[in-house]
C-alpha cells in the first residue's frame, strides 16, 4: 500500500512538472503563431495590395554581375554523386557558374563517380588527408579552391551556394540569388523534404517539421529581427562575406570543429550586423510551390536519431558555448528556442512516464487493489488548458503539411506527433553522449539516397 502511495505521488509530480513545462511551451509556439498570422494580415493589407507579388522569373538581375560556385562536400557519395551532378548540371542549364565538389583521398570511389560525369563546370577538390573530418573542413577545402580559382579567372565570383551531394535543385535557384545576392549576406531559401513511401512514419516526419519550419518559424524569426541560419542546403553567402568570415576565423569561414557549421554561419553573420534572408517565392505566376530544394531524409530510426542528435548537439550543447547569447530580445528569444531541445524531451520523457504510472495503478485499480487514483485540482486545469493548446498545435502541423504535401500527409502528421516524440528523446540521449565524449567531432553522416530512386 505503501508503495502504491509513493508511485501515485510520483506519477503526479511527473505530471505536474511536464504539464507546466507543456504549457511554458505551448505559450512560446502560440506567440510564433500569432506573430505569422499577424504579418500575413499586414502583408496583405499593406503591401500585396500595392505592390505585385514577386516571382523568381521576374525578378530583375542584380546589379552586380559575377559567376556563381556551389559547393557540394562529399563522403562516401559513390551511389548518388554522379546522378545528382548531372541533374543539377540539367537543372541549372546553361549559365556562368562552377560546381566545387570536395572528396578525401581514402575515398577513390566517390572521386570516380564524379570523374564520371565529365563536365568542365565540375571542379573536383581533393582533401589529401582521410576523412571523415567534418562537413565544414570539406566546405573550407572548397573555399581554398574557389580562391585559386578566382585567380586563374581574374574574377571574383559573386556568391557561395551550398548543397548535399543528394540535393535535387530548382532550376531557378542561381536566378534568385543572382537577383537578391545584393541585398543580403546570405539567403536561406525552404527546404522540402520528399515523401518516402517506404517510410511513412520515420521519414515522413520530417516533412512535417520541415513544413512549419520552413513555412512559418523562418518567416516569424527574420519579423523578429533575428539572424537565419543556414540549413547547409539552398543556401547562399555573399563572396565579400564570406571573405569576412575567413578575415575572423584564421582563414576559414567555416567551423571546422563544429557540426553544424550551417548553423552557426547564418549566426555569426547575423552578428556582425549583416542582413540575413529567408525568400519564400514561387517560380512564375500561377504556381503554388516556392523555389526550394528537394532531398531524401533518413528513412530508418538509427540514421534519424544519429541526423537529429548532430543537430542537437551542434545546436544546444556546442551552440549554447560557442556563440553564447548575444544580439537583441529577438535573437536571445530565437537562440532559446534553438536550444530548447534537450529541456522538450526531459519534458516528454516526464510526462510519457506520468502516462505509464498512471496506466499501471488504474489497472491495478480496476482489479479491485485498494487504491485512489486521483488528480488534483491544479494539475487538472493544467491539463484542460494544455489539451486545447495541444489541439491547436496539432492543427498548425497538420495545415502546414497539407499545404505542403495535400490532405492524406497532413492527416498522418497527427500520429507522426508521437514518432517525432520518440526520435527527438532518443536524439538527445545521444546527443548528450556524444557532446560529452573525448576525441575531435567527426563527420556522422547517414546514408544518402539520390530521389531519383524514389521516383520523385
Amino acid at each position: 500500500m505503501t508503495a502504491a502511495i509513493l508511485l501515485t505521488a510520483l506519477a503526479e509530480e511527473l505530471a505536474l512538472f511536464a504539464a507546466v513545462g507543456f504549457l511554458l511551451f505551448a505559450l512560446d509556439d502560440l506567440l510564433v503563431d500569432l506573430i505569422y498570422f499577424s504579418r500575413r494580415l499586414w502583408r496583405g493589407a499593406a503591401i500585396y495590395s500595392r505592390y505585385p507579388r514577386a516571382f523568381a522569373r521576374t525578378l530583375a538581375p542584380g546589379a552586380q554581375g559575377g559567376w556563381m560556385a556551389v559547393f557540394i562536400p562529399a563522403w562516401d557519395e559513390s551511389a548518388v554523386i554522379a546522378p545528382m551532378l548531372r541533374e543539377t548540371l540539367s537543372r541549372f542549364g546553361p549559365g556562368d557558374y562552377r560546381l566545387f565538389v570536395g572528396h578525401y583521398a581514402n575515398d577513390p570511389a566517390t572521386f570516380d563517380a564524379i570523374a564520371s560525369v565529365g563536365d568542365a563546370r565540375i571542379t573536383p577538390v581533393r582533401l589529401d588527408h582521410h576523412g571523415p573530418t567534418t562537413k565544414a573542413d570539406c566546405l573550407n577545402h572548397l573555399y581554398a579552391a574557389l580562391i585559386a580559382e578566382e585567380a586563374r579567372r581574374g574574377s571574383r565570383a559573386l556568391a557561395v551556394v551550398l548543397h548535399d551531394a543528394e540535393d535535387v535543385v530548382h532550376p531557378c535557384e542561381l536566378m534568385l540569388f543572382a537577383a537578391l545576392v545584393g541585398r543580403a549576406a546570405a539567403i536561406q531559401l525552404p527546404v522540402v523534404p520528399l515523401p518516402d513511401p517506404a517510410s511513412p512514419w520515420i521519414s515522413g516526419h520530417y516533412g512535417d517539421e520541415f513544413a512549419e519550419s520552413h513555412g512559418k518559424e523562418l518567416v516569424v524569426r527574420e519579423a523578429v529581427g533575428a539572424a537565419i541560419p543556414l540549413a547547409g542546403v539552398a543556401c547562399s553567402i555573399e563572396r565579400s562575406a564570406l571573405d569576412r568570415l575567413a578575415a575572423i576565423h584564421g582563414g576559414q569561414p567555416f567551423a571546422a570543429d563544429s557540426m553544424t557549421e550551417d548553423y552557426e554561419v547564418g549566426l555569426r553573420l547575423g552578428a556582425m550586423g549583416l542582413r540575413t534572408m529567408f525568400v519564400r517565392i514561387p517560380a512564375a505566376p500561377g504556381e503554388r510551390a516556392a523555389v526550394a530544394s528537394r532531398g531524401h531524409f533518413p528513412a530508418s530510426l538509427d540514421a534519424a536519431v544519429r541526423q537529429k542528435a548532430r543537430w542537437i548537439g551542434g545546436i544546444a550543447f556546442a551552440g549554447w558555448e560557442r556563440l553564447g547569447w548575444s544580439g537583441g530580445l529577438g535573437e536571445r528569444w530565437m537562440r532559446m528556442r534553438d536550444r530548447s531541445g534537450p529541456l522538450a524531451a526531459l519534458l516528454m520523457v516526464a510526462g510519457y512516464g506520468a502516462m505509464l504510472l498512471w496506466a499501471q495503478l488504474s489497472v491495478a485499480q480496476g482489479m479491485g487493489a485498494p487504491l485512489a487514483v486521483t488528480i488534483g485540482p491544479r494539475l487538472a486545469l493544467l491539463l484542460k488548458v494544455n489539451l486545447v493548446l495541444l489541439a491547436w498545435r496539432v492543427v498548425m502541423r497538420a495545415s502546414f503539411t497539407t499545404a505542403a504535401y495535400g490532405p492524406w500527409q497532413g492527416l498522418m502528421s497527427v500520429p507522426r506527433l508521437f514518432v517525432a516524440n520518440i526520435i527527438a528523446i532518443l536524439a538527445v540521449r545521444r546527443a548528450l553522449s556524444l557532446h560529452n565524449s573525448a576525441g575531435p567531432p567527426r563527420w556522422d553522416k547517414t546514408r544518402h539516397i539520390f530521389p531519383k530512386e524514389l521516383g520523385a
